[in-house]
């Protein structure tokens, strides 16, 4: 018997009509599908059901992943990888048209999102993604200019990922209990883009310096990337303005200006 590992953030969902919503989310039969963090297999074995392509299941918990691998020995379409995800080349084993599920561990789920958001090459070859954060996360992720969630983590999702659904799944839905409520949270990724950047770890530099004195007025901080010819260039932007009061397109914009210096 497998006991959560708090080290991993481990909430195991045994909620069947909660699991069987996830999986309708997107039709998965004959479809490449891939899951992050299957723990105890809870949705692993509804996306069987519907008789996926392929299934890539990684799962850093050794034990847990010996016994996904003994359960599906004899399943040629599903292969099990005993990995941190964080570690994983997943870009590099990724079959095209991939849908990627995950109930993610609470303390690394933004740095699992921003791997994906941070594939070399994009489009990517997952056309969709399907994952739990916590609620509080979640809103941020998709959190609208303006709004109290707006922040760093909704300009980067925003630049390469669509909202598609959402709903939130209760506490109660876990074992053990979580102290949070959960969301699950259904994007595509876009295939177009108005701005065109390089390097996304640029985009995340250029919200770091910004949010990182969120109070104050952006003059300094953007006179400290840009020169003056590059900043007469972004439409709408006024020096008096606080990192908030920036819509996406701005950064999007200035981290472009920043990528030609």
């Amino acid at each position: 018997m497998s006991f959560p590992k708090r080290s991993l953030g481990q909430n195991f969902l045994n909620d069947k009509n909660i699991v069987k919503k996830i999986i309708s989310l997107v039709k998965v039969k004959n479809k490449n599908i891939v899951e992050i963090g299957p723990g105890k297999g809870a949705l692993t074995g509804e996306i069987i059901k519907q008789k996926p392509k392929t299934l890539l299941i990684i799962e850093k918990d050794e034990k847990l992943a010996r016994e996904l691998k003994k359960k599906y020995q004899k399943d040629k379409f599903i292969k099990v990888i005993t990995s941190d995800i964080l570690n994983y080349n997943l870009e590099k084993e990724i079959y095209n048209d991939s849908f990627i599920f995950g109930n993610l561990p609470y303390n690394i789920s933004s740095q699992i999102l921003v791997k994906l958001l941070k594939f070399k090459n994009w489009p990517p070859k997952f056309c969709g993604l399907i994952l739990m954060f916590q609620k509080e996360l979640a809103e941020k992720i998709i959190g609208r200019f303006p709004s109290k969630n707006y922040g760093r983590i909704s300009i980067l999702a925003n630049f390469r990922l669509k909202l598609v659904n959402k709903f939130i799944v209760s506490k109660n839905c876990f074992r053990p209990m979580p102290k949070v409520t959960s969301m699950v949270v259904h994007f595509q990724p876009k295939k177009k883009n108005t701005f065109s950047i390089k390097n996304l770890t640029n985009l995340e530099k250029i919200t770091q310096i910004f949010f990182s004195s969120k109070r104050k007025i952006i003059k300094k901080k953007i006179q400290s990337i840009l020169n003056e010819k590059q900043i007469k260039k972004i439409d709408g932007i006024k020096l008096n303005l606080r990192p908030s009061d920036l819509k996406p397109e701005i950064y999007y914009h200035i981290t472009q200006l920043y990528e030609e210096n």
